[in-house]
């Protein structure tokens, strides 16, 4: 995380991953595949392993971590079967030693018919996350706030002009009945975006 001082105002970015990214190792046999991503939630990560196990269905372990947020608190190691602390922990090692948040990496391994031992495996993943992760860019964004916004078509118009001018993403929307919108906006205008909805009665905002 870097903070910015301007004036009197604190600008909080984090650094993270730009894109997808990939990498192999292999050892005695075994292959280590790596996948980095920038993620925004822990369904970013489910739908990752999820569509890997798709892909890959003759793999033996999808070992993964992730980081998310600035407090240092949200993250998960997971070692998928393998002897604990030799997958998981290796992979967040190297999220953290590139000082990375909102990031996952899945490592997916095909047996090769040679057990590589404890210390084996923790360079195996390591280094397969290491190589994924530079294989990437990284790039510093700003802390961000999720909001669900609910209105009539009527006011579509008004809340996407909205959207817009602070520059906020929508990460999902339901046109059914009426409008809902998932958006995910920069900290830093919280307090700005939140005014704008204050005296709209036929708006609701609910944040996450």
């Amino acid at each position: 995380m870097l903070a910015i001082r301007n004036n009197s105002m604190v600008v909080e970015k984090y650094l993270t991953l730009a894109t997808e990214s990939q990498a192999e190792f292999k050892d005695r046999g075994s292959k280590f595949l790596a996948f980095a991503y920038p993620i925004l939630d822990v369904d970013d990560v489910k739908k990752a392993v999820k569509k890997l196990k798709e892909i890959h269905p003759k793999a033996v372990h999808f070992c993964f971590a992730y980081r998310l947020g600035i407090d240092g608190n949200n993250y998960r190691a997971n070692d998928d079967g393998e002897p604990s602390g030799s997958a998981g922990k290796p992979i967040l090692a190297q999220i953290d030693s590139a000082g990375l948040t909102n990031v996952c990496v899945i490592v997916v391994r095909y047996w090769g018919g040679v057990l590589l031992g404890v210390p084996g495996l923790i360079q195996a993943y390591k280094n397969s996350a290491e190589v994924a992760i530079s294989q990437n860019q990284l790039v510093e964004k700003y802390i961000q706030f999720q909001v669900v916004i609910e209105c009539n078509y009527t006011q579509l118009d008004y809340v996407m002009r909205i959207v817009k001018k602070f520059d906020a993403e929508i990460l999902n929307n339901d046109m059914s009945l009426f409008c809902s919108l998932k958006v995910s906006v920069p900290l830093k205008f919280k307090s700005e975006f939140l005014a704008q909805f204050e005296n709209l009665f036929d708006v609701k905002l609910n944040l996450i």
